[in-house]
């Protein structure tokens, strides 16, 4: 059986926390004058010291927590899919969730762990450095949200309440496209945005602070799936726009479908009467 208990929980969260402190140092000392080199990939998304810092932290810590379970992350070469279909059990991580916004210099980058089992995600660690908060959750032990040294606290999703609807939407793919803004006022009167960058869109609606976070456009699974556990353990729900739950590594591409994730199932109730 996959070990997703609190001691493994606290290890990982320790892990992300040290990886967390290496890309801090790196933006503290970025300025305008003294930007980070940048590496473009294949699709164009950058790549930062700071993601491959964090990454070799991860993977290394990883290796020595669960030396059987293979790691999947963004920042190194992944193993092709005849190889990974065989995974049963493995990590999914993506160093530095939000290049983006890191370079935009905003705060709102995180770090994501996942222990995939089965394709679902069943222990997700996300920590966001500039906030100094840590949100985390296994299925053993809930999901949890902590604020620098402070003791945890228990999380969870709110109900719906209509006249007080909150989306949280991608800073950079979000609210202001036209693709977006027909979903939403073909779905809802009245409403309220966030725009954030990275997972923390997913955590704002796991403590109940937001009600729901539809995504139109493409990720990749490391960006869904430690948050994905976070929300889930919380009360919520991620799903695609067939109302099945996503699951991670069943397939050759690690895109992810079109997605709608929300705190209270009665939205997707909803959505479906509509």
């Amino acid at each position: 059986m996959i070990d997703c208990s609190l001691p493994v929980v606290t290890a990982v969260l320790a892990l992300a926390r040290q990886a967390s402190d290496a890309i801090v140092q790196i933006y503290t000392q970025y300025t305008q004058t003294n930007r980070p080199d940048i590496i473009r990939k294949e699709d164009n998304s950058p790549v930062t010291q700071a993601d491959l810092i964090a990454n070799q932290i991860i993977v290394e810590g990883l290796s020595q927590l669960q030396p059987t379970l293979p790691i999947l992350s963004e920042e190194s070469v992944a193993s092709d899919y005849a190889t990974r279909r065989l995974w049963n059990s493995y990590w999914l991580v993506d160093p530095l969730d939000g290049t983006r916004e890191f370079l935009a210099h905003n705060g709102e980058f995180t770090v994501n762990i996942a222990l995939i089992h089965e394709g679902k995600s069943i222990l997700g660690v996300v920590i966001a450095p500039m906030q100094q908060l840590a949100y985390f959750a296994s299925k053993d032990i809930g999901a949890f949200k902590q604020h620098h040294n402070s003791q945890p606290v228990s999380i969870q999703t709110r109900r719906c309440d209509l006249s007080h609807f909150i989306i949280a939407s991608s800073r950079h793919h979000g609210s202001t496209s036209q693709q977006m803004t027909d979903f939403l006022n073909n779905h809802f009167s009245h409403y309220q945005i966030i725009n954030l960058g990275s997972s923390l869109k997913f955590c704002l609606i796991a403590e109940g602070k937001a009600d729901f976070y539809p995504r139109l456009g493409p990720t990749s699974e490391w960006d869904t799936a430690a948050a994905h556990c976070i929300l889930e353990q919380a009360g919520g729900l991620l799903v695609d726009f067939n109302n099945q739950p996503l699951v991670y590594n069943s397939k050759e591409s690690l895109l992810n479908p079109e997605f709608l994730a929300v705190g209270d199932k009665a939205i997707l109730e909803m959505l479906r009467k509509l």
